[in-house]
């Protein structure tokens, strides 16, 4: 059965136009924080009030729908689950971190989660529940059913799903988006964002990669080594 990569649904489910405006709203967030209306929304996207209503719902379904417009660019692209080989696996793996580097680095992502870390236990914003939901969930409801298929055809030995997918969120994230998120700037082209995701994959691999995955002694010691820098 050929799994399809998760950014394909969630594409279709906006039109274009609709696109357009979450898009709208996300450079809203970068300029203005939590703080526009759907009025100063309807005015930034040309778009009148009562079609984002009607689109949307209220101001918190607007924002539930932009966080999931934002999370959709974190994707696994398409595999085969029932024919899925180690190096596949791998390689599926290294996209994704790649993908998520990529998108937490992002202004508009850092600015999405500096407002709701800002909000979070003030009772006056439900952003924070928002970004964990259609966020860091739907982010998780992608990369899960890899590592299923992963156990699922030999490769990758763990007991608990959600386990196993917060480790390699871990190992890929390490302390890169505290840092940004706190104003630091650590280098994140395109290269090294390439060599840290190669790196998670590997130390993942690692720790519960089977003999069937290809990892060997050498191999879990060169990841121990990776961890080490």
């Amino acid at each position: 059965m050929r799994r399809m990569s998760s950014v394909h649904s969630n594409d279709d489910a906006f039109s274009p136009r609709q696109r357009e405006v979450l898009d709208a709203v996300l450079r809203l967030m970068v300029e203005e924080g939590d703080r526009f209306s759907v009025a100063r929304v309807a005015r930034a996207a040309s778009c009148s009030k009562e079609t984002l209503y009607k689109w949307f719902g209220d101001r918190d379904g607007l924002l539930g729908a932009t966080v999931r417009w934002q999370a959709s660019r974190v994707r696994v692209g398409d595999y085969d689950s029932g024919r899925l080989n180690a190096s596949q696996l791998r390689e599926k793996l290294e996209e994704f971190a790649v993908n998520w580097l990529s998108v937490i680095a992002s202004p508009t992502s850092l600015a999405l989660n500096r407002v709701a870390i800002g909000q979070a236990g003030s009772g006056n914003s439900r952003l924070g529940d928002i970004v964990l939901a259609n966020g860091r969930l739907a982010v998780a409801a992608r990369l899960k059913p890899l590592l299923d298929a992963g156990r699922a055809a030999g490769h990758l030995s763990f007991d608990h799903t959600e386990e196993a997918f917060r480790t390699f969120l871990g190992l890929v994230g390490r302390d890169v988006q505290i840092r940004l998120l706190l104003g630091d700037e650590p280098s994140l082209d395109k290269k090294t964002i390439a060599a840290d995701a190669k790196r998670a994959a590997q130390q993942f691999l690692a720790l519960f990669g089977t003999e069937k995955s290809g990892i060997t002694e050498t191999g879990k010691a060169a990841a121990s080594r990776l961890s080490a820098n």
